[in-house]
């Protein structure tokens, strides 16, 4: 038995999917909030139940049976997401699980300066004191390239803060690569980077677009109290916002800079490069 928590989330989700292309249905639970948006994992022979990190009970049924599960990061800015996290792992613990999977994220070493790191980091020192297998899947940026590039299709120029080399990878990759972990032979203890294997520079990503598009794609350095001063103009909470520019800071210091080739591996393919994610993203 493989469970799955956040479901009904993005990368839970597709996870979950690319898992039902390679086990049987009746092997993979899932532990979500709300069972009624799981009802079509339900409808196709998969194990649903509640469960929530803020309440260990349901955590353990949910996690009853399960040889391995896979406990996927919150994101609550308010919530004391360590903790969350902790319940979690001690609840696979308990239910007997042999081996825990957490998303933890590329880069995530001491110093960095974008904040999540902190929490991957005590996260993953949670699981190192658990006293079963764990592996974390330190995940390489995968959201829409649009949140990083702001919106260059419609002005022709990518106008952020100063960055550093990013290899940036496609979710569904990062899903693809998870589930073959899940299902297959292969196990890996501690942090493992599942990333593209190709790391580019906003620079890198204007000379793609330009060949792309056949228009000049311009790449502009915006200063950082400059750019902080644009989203907070914006709409966007100030706290947010410089929340927000750590992860260009951090991309800058090289935190971000390691390109690894095991998500080739696992996916016996190439990544979908950023050219790839860009030439989807113009044909729509």
């Amino acid at each position: 038995m493989i469970v799955v928590t956040g479901a009904t989330g993005g990368l839970g989700g597709a996870t979950v999917e690319h898992l039902l292309t390679r086990v049987p249905a009746e092997r993979i639970g899932v532990s979500v909030r709300d069972t009624a948006r799981a009802q079509h994992l339900a409808d196709r022979g998969v194990r649903v139940r509640q469960g929530s990190y803020e309440d260990p009970a349901t955590l353990r049924h949910s996690f009853a049976g399960a040889e391995q599960v896979l406990v996927v990061s919150g994101n609550d800015p308010a919530a004391d997401m360590v903790a969350l996290h902790r319940n979690a792992v001690e609840a696979a613990v308990a239910a007997g699980a042999r081996r825990v999977l957490y998303t933890s994220q590329h880069g995530a070493v001491p110093g960095n300066p974008y904040r999540p790191s902190d929490i991957h980091l005590a996260t993953e020192a949670v699981l190192g004191e658990s006293g079963v297998a764990w592996t974390a899947l330190r995940n390489a940026a995968y959201g829409p390239l649009d949140q990083v590039l702001g919106p260059w299709q419609r002005t022709g120029v990518i106008a952020q803060p100063e960055d550093g080399p990013v290899p940036y990878t496609h979710r569904d990759d990062i899903a693809e690569g998870t589930a073959a972990l899940l299902a297959g032979d292969r196990s890996f203890d501690g942090p493992v980077n599942l990333t593209a294997t190709a790391a580019v520079t906003f620079d890198d990503i204007a000379g793609i677009a330009s060949g792309l598009t056949g228009r000049l794609v311009e790449r502009v350095v915006v200063d950082d109290e400059q750019w902080v001063a644009d989203r907070i103009a914006s709409g966007v909470p100030e706290q947010m916002a410089r929340f927000l520019v750590t992860w260009y800071q951090a991309a800058r210091r090289g935190c971000f800079a390691e390109a690894d080739p095991l998500l080739a591996e696992l996916l016996g393919r190439e990544p979908r490069t950023v050219a790839d994610q860009l030439a989807a993203r113009t044909a729509e």
